[in-house]
Parts: structure tokens; sequence; C-alpha cells
């Protein structure tokens, strides 16, 4: 599931040109601290920020030495994830985007596009 995400992933250049396909780091949460996730990230040589739960923290140390290292993790850059997490909240803030009621991912998009448009607008309404 997690490489069908990072190919639909399009970052416009501000100039001409074609859009990047690789970003320069990926933020998650602990759910997305699986060996899989951060082996295909590093791959591509995307640096991943991702905290490690407590569970696999204390695997790798119930191991030992042959548990490895933890992974590299930026705590200042983290940090930076909960702007992401509270625009996803006002976006929810949408009954038909919090619930999903719709079947099409196309149809689902457009209400997210519409609720954009709509935060957008109210954003613009106390400006001159």
């Amino acid at each position: 599931m997690f490489t069908h995400l990072m190919d639909q992933l399009k970052i416009n250049r501000a100039g001409p040109g074609r859009p990047r396909t690789r970003p320069d780091r990926v933020r998650g949460d602990k759910a997305y601290s699986s060996k899989a996730i951060r082996a295909h990230l590093r791959d591509r040589g995307i640096v991943a920020v991702i905290p490690q739960p407590s569970d696999q923290i204390g695997h790798r140390k119930r191991r030992g030495s042959t548990g490895g290292r933890p992974p590299a993790f930026d705590r200042e850059d983290y940090k930076g994830r909960n702007v992401v997490e509270r625009n996803f909240n006002i976006f929810k803030q949408w009954r038909a985007l919090a619930t999903r009621y719709d079947k099409l991912a196309l149809t689902y998009r457009g209400g997210a596009v519409l609720r954009a448009i709509s935060i957008w607008l109210t954003a613009l309404g106390d400006t001159p």
C-alpha cells in the first residue's frame, strides 16, 4: 500500500520542468515504522523521519548486539509534522470527508478539492 501511495506523489517545481516524484524526507507517525517502509524509502534515497514504537525498541534491545542500532530520528524535524496533522483535522471537519461516504476515489478527491476551496475562501474573507 505504501509503495502505491509513493507512486502517486508529485511535487511541482517552482520553474519549468516535470514534477518531482521523490521528496527529500518523509515524516510519518509510529504506524509507518516498519522495516519494509524504511527499506523502500532508503532505496529511493529519502530520509525517514519516523519515530519507533516502544514495542520495536524493546524487541531490538532484547536481541542485544544482534538487534542492530536504532534508526536515525530527527526530533526537531518531526515537530513540523503537527502542521500537516492540524490541516488534515480542518479538512475532516466536513462530515463527508471524515466518514468517507463516497465509493469512488475520484468523487472523494472532488470533495477534498471542494473543501480546500471553501477553506481558502473563508481565509480570504477577511482580506481587503
